[in-house]
């Protein structure tokens, strides 16, 4: 980080609400946003795209280096085989390494910089003045999946998307290559009985505190 810019980063697992929280936060204090998750899932893409293996770490590597932050588009990059893929080529650790380099880049863009994701305060920007560690129940994180695809008008399966989130909480906790797990110095919120406008206001009081004290 450098005296220019701040950085808030923002950790947890899927369907915690982190995305919506740090989004919130960078338009509230005109900061840019970056959801680590969808780099993955663009390095993803793009071997599916070129119709290139997704288990040989060296092309994927290369992929990843080559992958644009900007204009990530979210809608595109959620479609659940992009999901699927992603996944496997998250596990490996030079893809990782040339992810992490590339948000290590975006994280000190001035004025000030938002990153989510699962390592951003413990391997990402570990310096990063605030750190949030957003979290809720598998059971919470579950029916909000659901009831966001139903909203959609898609039909959706509660035990299954029950099923996924635990799977995926497992794969991100005992990941060998910077698991899933809070900062010793980040602050907890459980968003289990809260609403995102409750979680954005416990949020600002945190780095408004910070922000005055550097000031």
């Amino acid at each position: 980080m450098t005296n220019e810019t701040f950085t808030i980063a923002i950790d947890g697992p899927a369907a915690a609400g982190k995305g919506t929280l740090s989004r919130l936060i960078a338009e509230r204090y005109g900061y840019h946003h970056l959801d680590t998750g969808l780099t993955y899932r663009a390095t993803a893409k793009a071997l599916l795209d070129a119709g290139l293996p997704l288990d040989d770490e060296a092309v994927a590597e290369k992929i990843a280096r080559e992958v644009e932050l900007a204009g990530l588009d979210r809608d595109i990059l959620s479609k659940h085989e992009i999901g699927e893929a992603a996944s496997k080529i998250a596990v490996m650790p030079a893809v990782r390494r040339a992810l992490v380099e590339a948000q290590r880049r975006f994280s000190v863009k001035a004025p000030g910089t938002v990153l989510d994701g699962r390592d951003i305060g413990t391997v990402v920007c570990p310096d990063s003045p605030v750190k949030l560690y957003v979290t809720a129940s598998p059971e919470v994180r579950a029916r909000r999946r659901y009831d966001e695809i139903l909203g959609k008008g898609l039909t959706a399966d509660f035990d299954a998307i029950f099923e996924d989130v635990k799977r995926r909480d497992e794969r991100d906790v005992g990941r060998a290559d910077s698991p899933l797990k809070p900062a010793d110095d980040a602050h907890l919120l459980d968003t289990s009985e809260m609403s995102i406008e409750a979680a954005f206001q416990a949020a600002q009081s945190i780095i408004d505190a910070v922000l005055s004290r550097n000031a």
